[in-house]
């Protein structure tokens, strides 16, 4: 895979750059991480070399000066709101994301539950958090707020709320969605540590829109495709711009906030230590572009890719027209189309010449290899065979699971299991193939070339299983596909 990120530089000089912004306040510094911490997948595919868990792996270099506050909302955890991405409720999410951490040697030293208005659940969720050994804090909805800035300023807001105890220089508040309340947590610190006669800063670390690149830099681009659905947009710092005449990035919620967070910082410092939302940040990515070409290139096709997410999504029932629509305008402001994805060109040309559901691989050398849906696979499954059977030097006539091994099963399943579909599905060929390999070299030959297949470019010109987009997923590949069910 070719790459346009230098991930080794990013991790030290953004370290550093932290180091710097907390000897900027004194005792301690606030740090809001927006994003994901150790699964980043977004910037990895944007950022060609950005690692998942780089930003984690930074934070282990300051992991002896750092702790983690964790942050969930009261009516998140009321709601069992989900993660959409992993399946699971945002509480399990903060137990499973403080398991991480911990696993990996960085200190969480408390959750916050934030909105709390006596929630019975919010409540059995500290009791279960206590029984853990970890400590758990309330702050309360404050009227007016963000804007009544005398009542947040006061012991009748910020005072309210519980203080959180912490130990070391570097608090990094994280949560496992938007929408948790991890400006308000650090706010309300700052507020409460002034009383108390600390000296605590507040910084934010979010990884786009990087601000030191054009408003218009696909990178950018493919970050508004990808927030979408909050309605995010990307626009040049006003703040910035009249303060030190330089045109810097932001997105619009900090813009549209920062007035009244200057008004907060005020009635906590006297003075605020910021002139921009820009100036807030400490995002270090923009100068660890090591080729800028691969990177447009990379966040492209993000683009193409999230386009089709969402138009699968409103295909399923969801409800997010306006979240297709900007993508479509924001595709005809790159000057995208689907056409300039090439395995799903080559997918549809297959398609074209068949009749059949396809299916098309880009691998890492840019080869494209297609397959077809037939009585025995469906197109997933024959165009894995078909790819590892490339990859592993093994022509393309070779049967690595014999027909006669196919119908027994595709039988269990339609007549024992009452399926529809005999076809066997990726995870039903993977398992076969395993099971063969314990004595056909092919087979086995084929399995070792899997970890090859991460990063991949896959398209499929009909909606997928449930159990395929796991399979992909599993194996690095970034898959799109047609909203288009299987006749």
């Amino acid at each position: 895979m070719m790459k346009g990120f230098d991930n080794d530089k990013y991790l030290k000089i953004q370290s550093e750059h932290i180091k710097e912004r907390i000897s900027q306040f004194g005792d301690k510094l606030y740090l809001e991480f927006g994003g994901k911490l150790f699964d980043d997948h977004h910037a990895s595919r944007v950022l060609p070399g950005f690692q998942p868990d780089s930003k984690l792996r930074m934070l282990l270099q300051l992991k002896d000066d750092a702790e983690i506050v964790m942050v969930i909302n009261a009516v998140d955890i009321d709601k069992n709101k989900m993660r959409g991405d992993l399946g699971i409720t945002y509480d399990k999410d903060v137990l499973r994301l403080r398991d991480e951490f911990t696993s990996r040697g960085l200190y969480v030293s408390s959750v916050v539950i934030t909105h709390f208005n006596g929630q019975s659940s919010a409540i059995s969720f500290r009791d279960r958090l206590e029984r853990l050994g970890v400590k758990v804090y309330y702050h309360y909805v404050i009227e007016g707020y963000p804007t009544n800035v005398s009542l947040i300023n006061s012991d009748d807001g910020f005072g309210k709320n519980d203080y959180v105890v912490t130990t070391r220089p570097l608090v990094v508040v994280t949560a496992p969605g938007p929408g948790s309340g991890k400006m308000a947590v650090c706010l309300s610190q700052l507020y409460n540590e002034n009383k108390r006669g600390v000296k605590a800063g507040y910084a934010k670390f979010e990884t786009f829109p990087i601000w030191n690149i054009p408003l218009k830099h696909p990178v950018n681009v493919a970050y508004e495709a990808a927030t979408a659905d909050l309605n995010d947009m990307n626009m040049i710092d006003p703040f910035h711009l009249e303060a030190y005449g330089k045109t810097t990035v932001n997105y619009n919620r900090d813009i549209e906030i920062f007035p009244v967070l200057n008004s907060i910082f005020e009635g906590i410092y006297g003075e605020s230590p910021y002139k921009s939302p820009t100036d807030m940040g400490v995002n270090m990515a923009g100068y660890c572009i090591s080729d800028d070409i691969v990177c447009c290139e990379a966040s492209k096709q993000e683009i193409i890719r999230r386009y089709y997410s969402a138009i699968v999504a409103l295909a399923e029932g969801k409800d997010n027209a306006s979240e297709v629509n900007k993508i479509v305008l924001l595709m005809s402001q790159m000057k995208l189309s689907t056409s300039d994805r090439k395995p799903t060109v080559a997918a549809k040309g297959r398609m074209d010449s068949s009749g059949t559901p396809t299916a098309a691989i880009q691998i890492q050398d840019g080869t494209l290899i297609t397959s077809e849906t037939s009585p025995l696979l469906g197109a997933c499954s024959a165009l894995l065979l078909n790819v590892m059977k490339h990859l592993a030097g093994i022509d393309h006539s070779v049967k690595l699971i014999p027909q006669d091994m196919i119908e027994p099963i595709q039988r269990m399943k339609t007549s024992f299991l009452h399926g529809n579909n005999p076809r066997l599905h990726t995870d039903e060929v993977l398992v076969t193939l395993a099971v063969l390999s314990q004595h056909d070299e092919h087979c086995r030959r084929a399995l070792d070339t899997l970890p090859m297949l991460d990063g991949c470019q896959v398209h499929v010109t009909t909606m997928l299983s449930e159990v395929d987009r796991k399979i992909f997923k599993k194996l690095g590949c970034d898959v799109t596909f047609d909203p288009i069910k299987k006749k």
